[in-house]
């Protein structure tokens, strides 16, 4: 039975699918999928329908298998024998590793910029105030999100377009681990000042300062979210 979430996330992929070209690959439909979990619409244990999403996406059933085996191969998905396709749950080891691949690409990129103007910052200003904006109307789950359109923003600063298509992977797994949060606005909420403090020193030009609050930033995140996973758990009948 679907209900009314499964709706929700189903008609927006069917909006986005209208912009396929007709040669579109496996590899698109995976990536309109893992938009939808990175957007928080694919929580941990949903199960993906191949009759829903082979209708809603006009494809073939092995386009979409090949895209579904892409996602696992990126953890986003795992088949379950003779019970289908499901979103996984992540444990406190991938918490881990996450931040340490985060503070990995995300400094070094902060690191290594040599000046940056308005143009380049304009997806960083936007995503602060998306998340400006949201704090104000007390929508969290929308922070989150713009949270991490700011970061994605800021490796793009890195003009490399692996590093791109690694950071949305990670972005995508770390939404997963969002969902365990009961509560998401101690979460979310003191980023939103420090995302303006990063773009006010990156838009300055202090990128050693700005790397440096960055680390700062990804540890306390980590330590934050590592304790909220662990009460969660802990929570689990």
């Amino acid at each position: 039975m679907t209900d009314a979430r499964d709706q929700g996330w189903l008609r927006t992929v069917a909006h986005e699918v209208r912009s396929f070209d007709r040669s579109s690959t496996a590899e698109r439909v995976a990536e309109l999928l893992r938009a939808r979990v990175i957007e928080g619409d694919l929580p941990p244990g949903t199960r993906l329908s191949e009759e829903q999403l082979v209708e809603v996406l006009h494809v073939s059933r092995n386009t979409l298998r090949e895209a579904f085996r892409l996602l696992t191969h990126e953890g986003l998905l795992v088949h379950r024998l003779h019970r289908g396709v499901f979103v996984p749950e992540l444990d406190e080891d991938d918490l881990v590793d996450l931040y340490r691949a985060r503070r990995a690409i995300e400094c070094d990129v902060v690191r290594r910029l040599e000046g940056t103007d308005a143009v380049r910052l304009r997806p960083l200003h936007d995503a602060v105030a998306a998340a400006e904006d949201a704090a104000r109307r007390g929508d969290w789950p929308a922070v989150g999100t713009a949270n991490m359109r700011f970061h994605l923003a800021l490796v793009a600063l890195g003009r490399s377009r692996r590093l791109d298509e690694t950071a949305t992977r990670l972005f995508a797994e770390l939404r997963l681990l969002f969902h365990t949060v009961a509560d998401p606005r101690p979460l979310h909420e003191p980023y939103v000042s420090r995302n303006r403090a990063l773009l006010d020193l990156l838009a300055a030009g202090e990128t050693g300062r700005a790397a440096e609050e960055l680390d700062a930033y990804l540890h306390d995140s980590e330590a934050q979210l590592r304790t909220v996973h662990r009460d969660a758990h802990r929570r689990q009948p």
